[in-house]
């Protein structure tokens, strides 16, 4: 057994972090001041982008994205950009959006278009758990407004072929980087491309503020709509003189975990050297197991390896939630990432078809730990502790 509990993934937090929060609470402003504006000109720095926008999570920084986007598609801003947009026009006079998505991603993917009344269209996924751009032009309806895309673990999608058939179908791409800053694809910073991506920095992310996400853009419009969802839908014209001009919230960050981002955001290169590290030696362990596969991941995507996923042989697939419990005796903490969403009780009136791939994956995908604050003699025992199981359980199996 490891001596400590190893969970699939975690933060790491250091002295430098530590003051960094206390200096905030000693300020001035623990909310709306400096940490923030500081916070969000890192992210657009790193990522090479016109605007950036924090928010208390990628959750709300969803919701904002596609309530931008639907205010984009009602106020008809997608003229001077699309000719012949009649799939825009169409959802604009009638009120009725759809967006084509994957399934398998967390569920505040779908809640926020639902949220915003838009209805998923579920497309299946590919061989990585990635949406399968070749299964998307049959799914477009008349209403169909925006793509939006996931990537999953941390391993970008094609960004330059999403953003090709975006613009061949005369629709806006939305990219779910939740797991996914510091990723590129072939030299490409992930958010430099999509019209709006949303970046989480929750506590399990490869770099955090606790909880918290982002929203970043090229596009004013989008930038603009989006900031003023985070504020309560607020423009000061002067310090005594403001107004309330569209529908918004407090989806604000604080300053507390502003200034732990701008802490985090100075190591994340080394958290992320350090996930590779671990997740090369697993791709080398695992390689030739009868046991499970591991993910292929392109040489032109550098992967943020927010999740490690094995999948699974079909007999020990059956298995897996017992197989989790005996690895828990271990001290090792695995995951499942994810159910496909149209699964889930609440999408069961859409009467979304089950995708073959989307299902095959949930049945097999099993998270291992991988991350910073793990070294290479506990993914190796990790590791073994691993393959012992699949090996005790294939030999009851045929007992």
């Amino acid at each position: 057994m490891l001596e400590n509990f190893i969970p699939y993934s975690t933060q790491s937090i250091n002295d430098d972090d530590k003051e960094a929060v206390l200096n905030a609470l000693c300020s001035t402003h623990l909310t709306q001041g400096a940490y923030t504006k500081q916070f969000e000109s890192d992210i657009a720095a790193y990522i090479g982008i016109k605007h950036a926008i924090s928010f208390n999570s990628a959750t709300s920084a969803l919701y904002a994205a596609f309530y931008a986007l639907k205010e984009y598609v009602i106020n008809k801003k997608y003229n001077s950009r699309f000719k012949n947009a009649t799939n825009l026009d169409y959802a604009a006079n009638n009120h009725s959006f759809s967006i084509i998505t994957t399934p398998i991603s967390f569920v505040a993917t779908t809640n926020m278009m639902l949220a915003n009344n838009i209805t998923p269209i579920f497309a299946d996924i590919d061989s990585n758990g990635n949406l399968d751009l070749s299964n998307l032009e049959s799914l477009l309806r008349e209403d169909t407004i925006a793509i939006c895309s996931v990537d999953y673990a941390g391993n970008s999608v094609d960004m330059k072929a999403f953003s090709d058939f975006a613009k061949k179908h005369n629709l806006i791409w939305i990219s779910d980087s939740s797991h996914a800053f510091g990723a590129s694809y072939d030299n490409v910073k992930v958010g430099s491309l999509a019209d709006m991506s949303i970046f989480s920095f929750h506590a399990v992310k490869p770099f955090t503020t606790c909880e918290g996400g982002a929203l970043v853009s090229n596009d004013d419009f989008f930038a603009e709509i989006a900031s003023l969802v985070c504020s309560h839908g607020i423009v000061k014209n002067t310090p005594y003189n403001h107004d309330c001009i569209t529908l918004g919230f407090n989806f604000r960050l604080h300053e507390i975990s502003a200034s732990l981002g701008i802490s985090q955001l100075k190591r994340l290169e080394s958290f992320l050297a350090k996930r590779k590290e671990i997740a090369l030696f697993y791709d080398s362990y695992f390689k030739d197991s009868p046991y499970c596969k591991t993910l292929h991941i392109k040489e032109c995507v550098k992967s943020t390896y927010h999740l490690y996923p094995l999948l699974l042989e079909d007999s020990l697939a059956t298995k897996k939630e017992e197989i989790a419990n005996t690895l828990a005796t271990y001290n090792i903490g695995v995951q499942v990432h994810y159910k496909p969403i149209y699964n889930f009780k609440s999408y069961q009136y859409l009467q979304s078809p089950k995708l073959p791939n989307a299902e095959s994956f949930y049945k097999k995908e099993l998270s291992i730990p991988c991350h910073q604050n793990m070294t290479l003699q506990e993914a190796k025992m990790t590791a073994d502790y691993i393959s012992k199981t699949f090996e005790d359980y294939v030999k009851n199996s045929i007992l």
